[in-house]
């Protein structure tokens, strides 16, 4: 009975070596997520995704705006014609056709300044349109490791059931041989019925991550993937001064509150210059239809009288004011946000760090050395199945925990990178580590 735990045991070590040799034929054909595939992804986006071309025309439209901002307002022109009264009006003398042309002129500096509020305006359209595109790019980055995660799970799954097929094999000749209990083999039928299960689920959600990758580069719905492999840990990201000056510099979204205050500050001045009179020259002239004869010529200057409205004025100056202030408040409590959102995801960032180094050299090793003993003692007949489930389970645990830290740790550094305007996420380690010159921002997709 001895030579046939012993046979059983070899049988099982040979497969699980198979097994291995599969999945490293796998990993072979995978594709590593490195910066240069995010931006040839993202380079993708640009062309694909609906939300960017929707940004580009909103900012495109904001840029024909303030080119369509009049210096010269169009002239007015008067058509006329004059009848003969009772009172003596002759038309022979007097003419009977008119024609006019009055011109508005563009004195204070209103144009001037309408345009400068439009072209802050355009502005506002081109740093939003950045703005989604790195927001965009935030998300592919995200869900390209999530995609990744989803392939480890899987992944791990099909092992995890292939090694409870071995158990069940060993169970059920362990049991024949009168070496085993039914309790044994009934167990593991159910792990391996519920492993079954949750790995389908599991697949399913790999398919739906894929999905969403699609979605955001404008592909099909269910244009196929390449497996997805996680890179190993990288190095800490520390929180200092350094850091935050380049948050404080680069991040899109206070770029755009920042260009929405000179926005509202030029909104305000247009709105101080609305209150002074506008002025236009006009001239007039008179003809007689029968002869087309000049008969008389009038020069004229017209203004409106906005001080019967000093008070609705003062009002309109009062809100856009107010508005300038409320944006700069704004912008001011987005800065306040960032310093905590940034040393918040420099927290995480570190502890996903350290949870998938102490899972990666200490607690899978472990846990892979403790499922061998227990493994091989349970063969031979020397050791509990319950032993051998139990260091499965520690086993299965750590290589979940340590995929779900390094996809963590990816996820919030794409967040970090977007914080600090950077095209690539691993120039943030790089600068902070090594002492290096901090990488200047990204300017425009």
């Amino acid at each position: 009975m001895k030579s046939v735990s012993v046979a059983i045991f070899a049988a099982a070590l040979l497969e699980t070596s198979a097994v291995a040799q599969e999945h490293s034929h796998i990993l072979t054909n995978a594709i590593a997520i490195t910066p240069s595939y995010i931006a040839m992804l993202t380079a993708e986006a640009l062309t694909n995704a609906p939300v960017l071309r929707a940004a580009s025309a909103r900012a495109d439209a904001a840029e024909h705006g303030a080119q369509a901002v009049r210096v010269w307002e169009d002239p007015t022109l008067k058509l006329g014609v004059l009848t003969a009264s009772p009172r003596g009006f002759r038309e022979s003398e007097e003419g009977n056709l008119l024609y006019g042309l009055e011109q508005k002129l563009p004195l204070w500096g209103k144009a001037k300044l309408a345009r400068v509020a439009a072209e802050a305006g355009a502005d506002v359209g081109r740093l939003n349109a950045e703005l989604q595109f790195q927001q965009l790019r935030r998300d592919v980055t995200r869900n390209l490791f999530q995609a990744a995660l989803a392939d480890r799970v899987v992944e791990t799954g099909e092992r995890d059931l292939e090694l409870l097929d071995t158990f069940a094999a060993i169970a059920e000749q362990r049991y024949r041989a009168n070496q085993g209990s039914q309790v044994d083999v009934l167990r593991v039928q159910n792990e391996r019925a519920k492993r079954a299960v949750q790995l389908q689920t599991e697949r399913s959600r790999r398919e739906h991550s894929h999905v969403t990758l699609n979605r955001l580069l404008g592909r099909a719905s269910h244009t196929p993937w390449p497996l997805l492999v996680l890179p190993p840990p990288a190095k800490p990201i520390v929180f200092d001064e350094r850091l935050l000056a380049l948050a404080l510099r680069g991040e899109p979204r206070l770029k755009v509150m920042r260009q929405e205050v000179k926005q509202a500050e030029a909104t305000a001045a247009v709105t101080r210059r609305q209150r002074l009179p506008d002025i236009a020259l006009g001239i007039e002239g008179r003809q007689y239809s029968a002869d087309a004869g000049f008969r008389e010529g009038l020069f004229a200057v017209s203004l409106n009288l906005p001080w019967f409205n000093r008070e609705r004025y003062r009002s309109d100056r009062q809100r856009d004011e107010a508005r300038t202030r409320a944006a700069r408040e704004d912008a001011a409590d987005f800065e306040l946000g960032l310093r905590q959102e940034l040393h918040h995801l420099t927290v995480e960032i570190d502890a996903a760090r350290r949870e998938a180094l102490l899972y990666r050299d200490e607690f899978i090793p472990r846990s892979d050395q403790a499922l061998a003993s227990a493994q091989a003692a349970w063969a031979s007949g020397r050791g509990m199945f319950n032993d051998v489930m139990e260091a499965r389970r520690m086993l299965l645990e750590g290589r979940l925990m340590y995929d779900r830290a390094v996809a963590e740790r990816q996820q919030s550094l794409a967040e970090l990178a977007l914080l600090c305007g950077l095209d690539d996420f691993n120039a943030l380690a790089i600068g902070e580590v090594n002492n290096q010159p901090v990488p200047t921002p990204a300017t425009k997709p």
